[in-house]
């Protein structure tokens, strides 16, 4: 069981950094300049995978009423944000840096996740979170090729980011995702 984890995670490792890669490629060697339409064939691709787990018995999409459609509206505009500003940052920003930065993103969602909550963080975890944050604080006064329109747009990625969160734990849907 163990072992099956492991590779299982390194099986989703493996296609998140090659994913990454290649929307690197396409954004900037290809000089793809439409992240919209890029967006579009993420969203779809998306969704057949979501069709292909609620097909293969991994995900429950039957129970879905369609009157919450509604309530899920902004955080879709949110996460339309984050996956466009995501694209632009990646097009104008080196893949280690680009990483790091988004990054930066789980130090945003955790702290909202432990506020709502009300919980204690551990030191350890402080001290990760801290530099993790100190990284993505520091990496344009040290980046050769600064530009700031990306640094623009990984501002506007984290916080489409944060603000998704923030929606997801205050309509009560956290549960779907956790």
């Amino acid at each position: 069981m163990h072992f099956k984890r492991l590779v299982t995670g390194l099986i989703f490792c493996f296609f998140y950094v090659v994913s990454y890669f290649t929307n690197k490629y396409v954004l900037s060697v290809l000089k793809f300049t439409y992240p919209t339409l890029f967006q579009g064939w993420q969203t779809f691709i998306g969704g057949l995978l979501l069709l292909l787990s609620g097909k293969l018995g991994l995900v429950d999409i039957s129970g879905f009423p369609r009157s919450a459609a509604l309530s899920w509206l902004p955080g879709s505009l949110l996460f339309v944000g984050n996956i466009y500003a995501g694209s632009r940052a990646l097009s104008r920003l080196p893949i280690p840096f680009f990483f790091t930065l988004h990054n930066a993103s789980e130090v945003v969602n955790c702290l909202i996740l432990n506020l709502k909550k009300m919980e204690r963080i551990p030191w350890m975890k402080i001290l990760s979170l801290s530099l993790l944050l100190m990284s993505a604080l520091y990496l344009p006064i040290c980046d050769p090729q600064f530009d700031p329109g990306g640094y623009m747009w990984a501002l506007v990625h984290l916080f489409c980011v944060g603000k998704f969160v923030w929606n997801k734990t205050s309509c009560g849907i956290v549960s779907l995702y956790i």
